[in-house]
């Protein structure tokens, strides 16, 4: 758990310092990278947590069978809005991007997903800092 908080602390630090200051999508791919190991490492620590209480015999060995695992298991709203936007930021890497308005005020970065543009500029991403709070809140009642 501790591993987790400092990268909450690490992540947060680059959406309200670095992010402010340099304005660039790729301290947006910095955060939402940093937040995907996060979610990672929750993800891991939930299933450790499941075959310790011995609700599953082994813990899958790809991130696929790890996520179905954990909605089949977890029906609390924080968990599984995290599971979903873990892996969203899980595909990110690989799906058509656009950079817009860099080193102004409104930097976005524009990604194609599931056939629909999705815009990722601050607002967005206190939405999404919002989200994995709550999730992490989830953690520690969990774990």
């Amino acid at each position: 758990m501790e591993k987790i908080i400092q990268q909450k602390i690490s992540a947060d630090h680059l959406l309200y310092v670095s992010l402010k200051y340099t304005k660039t999508t790729d301290v947006i791919l910095n955060l939402i990278s940093r937040w995907t190991h996060l979610i990672e490492k929750s993800i891991d620590r939930l299933l450790e947590k499941l075959k310790e209480n011995k609700k599953i015999d082994e813990i899958p060995g790809t991130i696929v069978p790890k996520i179905k695992t954990i909605k089949d298991n977890y029906n609390q709203k924080d968990i599984i809005q995290a599971v979903e936007l873990f892996d969203f930021f899980r595909k990110m890497e690989n799906l058509e991007k656009t950079r817009e308005h860099e080193f102004r005020k409104n930097v976005t970065l524009s990604v194609r997903y599931k056939g629909k543009w999705t815009y990722i500029d601050l607002e967005k991403l206190k939405e999404y800092s919002q989200i994995l709070e709550e999730f992490i809140k989830e953690m520690k009642k969990n774990i």
